[in-house]
């Protein structure tokens, strides 16, 4: 039998090493995003790939430690996983560079899964391995077995908690993953010079300082790693003052830095379109904005209509500091950017106090769903006065049973509901973005068809279309599953 390890060395490798696995998990749903989008789908494949990583090294880790000497490997283990993690991300992101389009995301999936497998399963075969080192005598199998299972959730704990509130919040992605093989090579180095000796830890050291290097020149999606997104701001070769925001791979918004009045974006001239279709032109409105994204609409409805003052809830700081350093968004009395998630700001806002609320918040592909639901459009509907309006954007394709869901929510609650929409996506052939319309008074559907573009439609008879589509709840609001991505 080995010569057991000591009690703090033993808790120390059980606790770092599963705290490592967690963190990895959690980047690597990040570093995925920018290519695949994050949805629920997403998060459980991700996860799914984590446990059995933890599965399958916890088993063969047990195995070897039965077979191979375990003061012999700890140290190979630590330094192989650093310098797999080292790998992880300039093989993710070339690959994501590489492949566009829907059918490439199970590749590019797969490859992550492959990069994440792999130094997961070596770091979770360190707790039984170290079990076995920690082993005098049979009459402590269950206190030295328990205590270190104990650790290593502790360290799991610990992991999740950092990476999700600390490093994700205040250094880029690029940076926790250098550091994280960093620090597991150099426990990996340290353990293999005082168990094994130096030939033995030359080739995963040249290894991770390969995987370093890669990364360090690895393509970079981002402009702005936030804690939520993959941002940065693009100019429009083909318009002086066009600029895009891209949060992960998708174009959020478009503005025109010299032409406020500028629209681009087709669901964006059809919020135009409702507002001046329903209200007299020029008149100042009272807007809740959900979701920031670059501020097209604040802008144009301050230029279009003198006056206007907007209060605007986006969840991610650095979208605003974006805002601020590159589209020129300046804060005062009209308008207010507060820090926070729309459900909740929502809630804040007084009764009758809103001309218009907009809905424009997404994350990756997929909209919160926690602001679909019955319960939060019945809050919309309480803070709009009797004559204001409820506008949604809603991006789905093929079938649509998310807008069409969504569509059946919003009637729930309003008496007049409308839809603007091409021809081919009320048909079910085509896809893109829907604009759901709601209020307590009639909607002016002619005035509103007028100003709207030639190739848009709006329909307030949608029996039809939206058939018997589920009604969301904040008890039932599948909308990952309902809804279809990428018009696959």
């Amino acid at each position: 039998m080995d010569k057991p390890v000591g009690q703090k060395l033993a808790v120390g490798l059980a606790f770092g090493s599963s705290a490592a696995v967690m963190v990895l998990e959690l980047v690597s749903l990040r570093l995925v995003a920018p290519y695949i989008g994050l949805t629920l789908e997403t998060n459980t494949a991700v996860i799914g790939v984590a446990l059995a990583a933890i599965a399958t090294g916890a088993a063969m880790g047990g195995r070897f430690a039965d077979v191979v000497p375990p003061h012999r490997t700890l140290g190979p283990l630590f330094l192989l996983s650093g310098a797999l993690v080292m790998l992880v991300l300039p093989v993710v992101r070339w690959t994501g560079e590489s492949l566009q389009g829907a059918d490439a995301s199970n590749l590019v999936f797969l490859v992550l899964a492959i990069t994440l497998f792999a130094p997961a399963s070596l770091l979770a075969a360190v707790t039984p391995m170290v079990t076995k080192l920690r082993l005098a005598t049979l009459e402590q199998t269950g206190t030295v077995v328990g205590r270190l299972s104990a650790f290593a959730t502790v360290g799991g704990i610990v992991g999740t908690v950092l990476t999700g509130f600390v490093f994700v919040a205040t250094v880029p992605i690029s940076a926790i993953v250098l550091t994280l093989g960093a620090a597991l090579v150099v426990v990996g180095a340290v353990l293999t010079l005082l168990l094994r000796g130096v030939r033995d830890a030359v080739k995963p050291v040249v290894l991770a300082v390969i995987g370093a290097t890669l990364t360090l020149v690895a393509p970079r999606p981002c402009e702005v790693e936030t804690a939520y997104h993959c941002a940065r701001v693009v100019a429009d070769p083909a318009r002086d003052g066009g600029r895009t925001l891209y949060l992960d791979r998708l174009r959020h918004s478009y503005v025109d830095l010299n032409d406020p009045t500028y629209l681009e974006f087709e669901y964006i001239k059809s919020f135009a379109a409702a507002i001046n279709g329903s209200r007299p032109e020029g008149q100042p409105v009272s807007a809740l904005h959900i979701g920031a994204g670059g501020l097209t609409m604040a802008r144009y409805l301050t230029a279009t209509r003198p006056g206007s003052r907007h209060q605007v809830y986006e969840i991610d700081p650095s979208v605003v500091e974006l805002d601020k350093r590159e589209l020129g968004v300046r804060t005062g009395p009209d308008l207010n950017i507060t820090v926070k998630d729309g459900r909740l700001g929502i809630r804040d806002e007084a009764t009758d106090s809103r001309d218009v609320v907009l809905m424009d918040a997404f994350s990756g592909v997929s909209v919160p769903w926690h602001l679909t639901t019955r319960e939060v459009v019945a809050d919309v509907r309480r803070v709009l006065r009797p004559d204001g309006i409820y506008l949604i954007n809603v991006i789905d394709y093929g079938p649509a049973k998310f807008a069409k869901a969504e569509l059946r929510t919003v009637q729930a609650e309003f008496p007049y509901v409308a839809l603007i929409a091409r021809a081919d996506e009320f048909a079910g052939t085509g896809g893109g973005n829907f604009v759901v319309l709601a209020s307590d008074r009639p909607i002016a559907v002619p005035a509103i068809a007028d100003k709207l573009g030639p190739d848009m439609q709006i329909r307030d008879q949608l029996a039809s279309f939206a058939g018997d589509a589920p009604v969301l709840t904040d008890d039932y609001a599948p909308v990952d599953q309902l809804l279809t991505p990428y018009g696959s």
